[in-house]
């Protein structure tokens, strides 16, 4: 399956590297390889996640307080947000088409 993110999930994936990158070195880059393989993972099991709709599910990253949160629509999955999980929980749902 092919992944789109959405230029909101962009942005706060830039956001969430740039600050882990100016806390400390090298930080920024383990949080991007951990997010790289989370994709890596919903691309293979793309069903296995917490289901937070119909439409959209979460999957959390291990050593970041970080969800990835995506819908699959036919062969694809579609980023929503980058979401950080200990702020403003659901504030991504306008971005989706579906109710939660």
């Amino acid at each position: 399956m092919n992944f789109k993110l959405l230029p909101e999930a962009q942005v706060e994936l830039d956001e969430a590297y740039e600050w882990y990158a100016l806390q400390a070195e090298g930080l920024g880059e383990r949080f991007l390889a951990e997010l790289i393989h989370t994709f890596g993972l919903i691309q293979q099991y793309p069903t296995a996640w917490h289901p937070l709709s119909t439409n959209t599910r979460r999957c959390r990253l291990k050593r970041f307080p970080y969800g990835v949160i995506y819908a699959i629509e036919a062969q694809e999955i579609i980023i929503i947000a980058i979401a950080h999980l200990h702020r403003r929980p659901n504030y991504w749902i306008e971005r989706t088409t579906s109710e939660p």
